[in-house]
């Protein structure tokens, strides 16, 4: 039976309609907001995945071409591999909703919302979030939802919910936000240097209409949801973890005691393999289960050590940053490079400067076309000593470079006063944790060394944090590393400037946070930011006054539009005829807007600009040109260049103040002479000849 509900978001109306189609998933819905449509469907497999040890969740949102009436590109005419911006939405939709299934939930699950059509004004992006909590809360996969999700920008102080295109392009914030009737679950941020006050109140903001999405979910599970399966959820059996950890505690207690990571790493095997020898004839058929209570183990022993003693893993304080060395220039033929190393986290980040016609070019479901300032950041399996081949750039590759750009392009100078596409690399060299962050404040120095005038530069911190359920009592750790990360439940990063923020990302492992542990978390990420800034300006203070000799100069400047062809000439002729004698590279865009560039120094380029120029001068009677004599035609005169595509005529009577018999006995082919222009006509230029040089 087909039924359609209505709710209001940001005080637009959607509308939520299910029963008409796919009815052999096991959730679905179709929501609209004006022209924009979203459907969403997840489905869950029959029985578990055997020997896992996490939740198969797969999240999928496709861009339809055909959803903004577009053809796709490409031989093959249809969607290929996922955008860009389609995986960092996949990401937007699984982070909030990935910690509400229940613990020991080994089927997979796999979650599609696929954007069928799209109004300019009425982003999918949040409706996919939405959408997504909808089906799966009235489906009959245990889930612990819902969710209500909301894009927040901020326009004048004030906070707008799901903003138009316009509003978006004057918004000095860009927060995508999930979360619970209860708690924050998942923060994605762009700001223009926003202060933590501004950030936490748009939070705060954005949360309440997230809470009347949850209350209007509600309503409809009650209505129409399925009951929830009935599934086997894995669990360790008491009596086996019981064991595990009377015969280990004590030992790997003293093994954890130990701060220096790989000599802990040895100490820990040790007890680990002692322990498996022990149990394998106790429990011969439960091995995994003795596995697991270890790991159970370690991670009952770090968060108590953190929580009730306040000692970390390395014996850092909860606010200490790890020891921090930078340095840059290290590639001499590169534009701009650097080095940030922040305990065992280290990366190398590099920044090429190029054309305004090398940008990204994009094709997707919104108005981008184009990406000027580029951040890819790469993991390989070197970085934490795993022997794996190089493959295409992960979800988590892409997402990590997407939250980098983020982070520094608030700072990036505009085309008009640097005009250049910049495309920066972070390669992590080494990783124990926050190698997003490590890749902002490499990527800040790289861009200093590459002479690139930012506005200021940023620092990215990683905030972790460790929640006791029994008492309730909060460890807030600054600068997580990865034992800290893969045993907490927070990570929190937080990227800025000393004015103020410029990106956040925050995923939970738990219900959510509160607005009391938000404030903390920001505070305590503000103070480890600057302490990070500084230790980066000790290196390189500010941007270095000039490009490096290897990248290419390069100068702008209009002409008419009118002119264009004649600078391009028939088939390109004259353009490439420039390019050819100066080795130079330009770009004319259709509105007269032209840039030269070369990697050999300006002097070229003043010498294209000069030859383009000359092209579209209007010629003036009086005006002095020197130029090379391209033809003659015998008895009457010679013909002169004076640019690349603007001959004149040197009639034979104007060769001297005398009678000249034969052109060829004053000037030849070949020839440099300085000439006045005395007529202008329809037919052409008259000149006369001042002298021969």
């Amino acid at each position: 039976m087909v039924q359609i509900f209505e709710t209001s978001i940001g005080g637009k109306k959607v509308s939520v309609e299910v029963g008409r189609y796919c009815e052999q998933a096991n959730g679905s819905c179709l929501v609209r907001c004006d022209d924009t449509v979203v459907m969403v469907n997840v489905t869950m497999s029959e029985q578990p995945r055997d020997g896992i040890d996490f939740f198969p969740l797969q999240v999928d949102y496709e861009e339809k071409m055909f959803a903004v009436g577009k053809i796709p590109g490409g031989f093959k005419k249809r969607e290929g591999r996922a955008s860009d911006k389609a995986i960092l939405v996949s990401r937007l939709i699984d982070r909030p909703i990935r910690p509400l299934f229940p613990k020991g939930f080994f089927h997979d699950v796999v979650v599609i919302a696929t954007v069928l059509s799209v109004d300019p004004e009425i982003s999918p992006e949040p409706l996919a979030m939405f959408a997504t909590s909808v089906a799966l809360s009235i489906s009959d996969i245990p889930f612990l939802g819902p969710t209500g999700a909301v894009h927040v920008a901020c326009i004048n102080g004030k906070y707008i919910i799901n903003p138009t295109v316009e509003e978006k392009t004057n918004s000095t914030l860009s927060l995508n936000l999930s979360g619970t009737k209860d708690a924050i679950m998942m923060v994605e941020a762009g700001a223009n240097e926003v202060s933590d006050d501004e950030m936490i109140q748009a939070i705060l903001f954005g949360h309440e209409e997230i809470k009347k999405q949850c209350a209007f979910i509600d309503d409809l599970q009650q209505k129409i949801g399925k009951a929830k399966k009935e599934v086997t959820f894995y669990t360790v059996p008491e009596d086996i973890q019981q064991a595990v950890f009377a015969y280990a505690k004590s030992k790997m207690e003293e093994a954890l005691q130990e701060t220096d990571r790989e000599k802990r790493k040895v100490l820990q095997s040790a007890v680990e393999a002692d322990c498996l020898e022990h149990f394998a004839t106790i429990y011969p058929e439960n091995m995994r289960e003795v596995k697991d209570s270890l790991s159970n183990l370690v991670k009952d022993i770090v968060r108590y050590k953190i929580i009730h003693k306040g000692q970390r893993p390395d014996g850092r304080k909860l606010t200490e940053v790890r020891p921090i060395w930078s340095e840059v220039a290290l590639l001499p033929r590169v534009h701009g490079s650097a080095v940030f190393t922040r305990g065992q986290t280290q990366v190398l980040t590099t920044c090429t400067l190029g054309m305004l016609s090398e940008v990204q070019k994009l094709e997707g479901l919104d108005e981008e076309t184009a990406n000027r300032y580029m951040h890819q950041y790469n993991f390989p399996g070197y970085s934490t000593g795993e022997a794996k081949a190089l493959k295409a750039a992960s979800r988590r590759e892409i997402g990590h470079g997407a939250l980098a750009e983020r982070a520094l392009e608030p700072v990036i100078p505009s085309e008009k006063e640097f005009p250049y596409a910049i495309r920066m690399v972070s390669d992590i060299l080494s990783s124990n944790g926050s190698t997003s962050q490590a890749s902002i404040c490499g990527s800040t120095l790289a861009l200093m060394d590459a002479g690139v005038p930012i506005k200021a530069p940023v620092a990215g911190c990683a905030m972790g944090l460790i929640k006791d359920s029994a008492s309730g009592k909060v460890a807030i750790l600054t600068d997580i590393q990865g034992l800290e990360d893969f045993l907490g439940d927070m990570d929190f990063k937080v990227a800025g400037t000393e004015k103020g923020i410029t990106a956040i990302q925050m995923d939970i492992k738990i219900k959510g946070i509160d607005e009391q542990i938000l404030r903390e978390a920001i505070t305590q990420a503000n103070a480890g930011r600057r302490h990070i800034l500084n230790k980066m300006l000790e290196v390189l203070p500010q941007p270095r006054t000039n490009l490096s000799k290897f990248a290419p100069q390069i100068q702008l400047f209009n002409i008419h539009p009118d002119k264009i062809r004649e600078v391009i000439g028939s088939g390109g002729k004259t353009i490439n005829k420039i390019i050819e004698e100066t080795a130079v590279k330009i770009d004319i865009d259709d509105d007269g807007a032209v840039a030269i560039a070369s990697v050999n120094g300006v002097g070229d380029v003043n010498r294209a600009k000069q030859m383009i120029l000359d092209i579209v001068k209007i010629p003036e009677v009086g005006e002095k040109y020197t130029g090379k004599v391209v033809r003659i035609l015998p008895k009457v005169g010679a013909f002169v260049e004076l640019s690349q595509n603007k001959d004149g005529l040197l009639h034979i009577s104007k060769l001297s103040n005398k009678r000249v018999e034969n052109v060829e006995d004053v000037v030849n082919i070949g020839d440099i002479v300085e000439v006045e222009i005395i007529k202008i006509t329809p037919k052409g230029i008259d000149l006369k000849l001042l002298q021969k040089r």
